[in-house]
């Protein structure tokens, strides 16, 4: 594939059709798009001078990150019981910078989260909190990324596959936590964590695939609980536990493939969340994520289609270095908000799908060469051999139970 920045003009050329009707909805794509296309006017401008744009910039996005694994902003106190997530956020992104923080550092980060982990199974959003799917989900993978033998053993996996006991249902689906809301990220997580940690057994995940295809819509994509709507976040928590499962062949690849194509947004080039919802970078993920999981599927037919990348990779790319970099380090939603940790994380995990595709091939890297980042396993979110790296460590270890008793 070309090298090719889409011009301004067949940019400026897909405006938003309000259809002569203004309602909150378009007028706020309006305003989205104005802000967007001002940014790649003046873009254009510096290109014709400058080839090598546009430039992500990994050093000044390293160096926040650092510094914030070692002291949060003051903003982030509202976030307590949510630490193993900015732990996973900002070391999942510096692996993707390949800038990791030196081995003193991640052995204090090792020590923090076997603070987390509770007496009972899991991990809890900080010490002494009570184990929750998602902080669990962060604390493994963060953990993998680190990916030494004091990060594997310190995982009680004992114990992690009891506490995933406790919060399954009879119907196979998964609560986040004990006696909390059941949907599709607590699915995820779970199979997630299972796999990597070699704590999976088939009574663990009975009927969880059936009550995943459950909360696929009318639309294509998947809610997070039946009946709701189809969104992208719980989209790719439903066709990723599918395909962790080998399960993919019960639901509606066809509709699924529909819905997410539709959601890449013509005039910015990155992915909305839901029908009619304005561009967001961290679906550069949740949704970019989800197309090589869909190309795999359908290449157990056409084997033709494990190299095709079903959304245009070009244009999310354009999105993601020229409208969502924070001039100060990080990234973030769209032109006019704060940067954060989140953002960062899975707007460059989304640049990663987006310049690596389906895996086959040469990378696809727009602007300077060294705009590539290290490529993400799309059903995990780490690198791929870091995921090798731990599911080959805990097969060495044997399942500590091999049912719910």
């Amino acid at each position: 594939m070309e090298n090719q920045i889409r011009c301004y003009d067949d940019i400026a050329s897909e405006t938003f059709n309000v259809e002569k009707v203004i309602t909150d909805t378009s007028s706020d794509q309006i305003d989205v798009e104005t802000t967007i296309l001002k940014l790649y006017k003046q873009f254009e401008k510096k290109a014709s001078i400058d080839p090598e744009l546009p430039i992500l910039n990994k050093a000044i996005h390293a160096k926040v990150l650092k510094t914030w694994l070692h002291k949060l902003p003051v903003s982030y106190e509202c976030l307590d019981a949510s630490r193993p997530w900015l732990v996973y956020w900002i070391l999942n992104a510096l692996s993707l910078l390949n800038d990791m923080p030196d081995a003193e550092t991640l052995s204090k980060v090792v020590r923090f989260l076997s603070h987390c982990q509770h007496e009972e199974g899991g991990y809890g959003g900080g010490p002494y909190q009570f184990p929750h799917l998602g902080t669990t989900y962060a604390a493994v993978n963060a953990l993998s990324i680190i990916g030494t033998d004091e990060a594997y053993d310190s995982i009680d996996r004992s114990s992690l596959q009891k506490f995933l006991w406790t919060v399954r249902d009879v119907d196979g689906a998964f609560a986040l936590h004990k006696g909390g809301e059941k949907d599709i990220r607590g699915a995820y997580c779970a199979i997630s964590v299972a796999k990597i940690t070699n704590t999976y057994t088939d009574a663990l995940f009975d009927k969880t695939a059936e009550w995943v295809v459950s909360c696929q819509t009318y639309e294509g994509g998947f809610a997070g609980y039946p009946g709701m709507e189809a969104h992208g976040g719980y989209a790719f928590c439903g066709i990723a536990t599918l395909a962790l499962l080998n399960r993919t062949q019960i639901c509606d690849i066809d509709a699924l493939l529909r819905w997410c194509v539709n959601r890449q947004m013509r005039l910015e080039g990155g992915f909305q969340g839901r029908t009619n919802k304005l561009v967001d970078g961290c679906y550069s993920f949740w949704q970019g994520a989800a197309f090589p999981i869909i190309s795999a599927i359908l290449s157990e037919e056409n084997k033709e289609l494990m190299e095709t990348v079903l959304f245009n990779q070009g244009a999310l790319q354009e999105y993601i270095i020229i409208c969502c970099q924070s001039p100060g380090g990080g990234l973030i939603d769209k032109p006019g908000k704060p940067r954060d940790m989140y953002h960062t994380c899975y707007t460059l995990s989304g640049l990663s799908v987006a310049q690596h595709g389906t895996g086959v091939g040469d990378p696809f890297v727009v602007g300077s060469p060294r705009n590539e980042l290290n490529r993400v396993h799309p059903l995990h979110n780490i690198a791929p051999h870091l995921v090798y790296n731990a599911v080959h460590y805990f097969i060495r270890h044997p399942p500590p139970v091999k049912d719910k008793n």
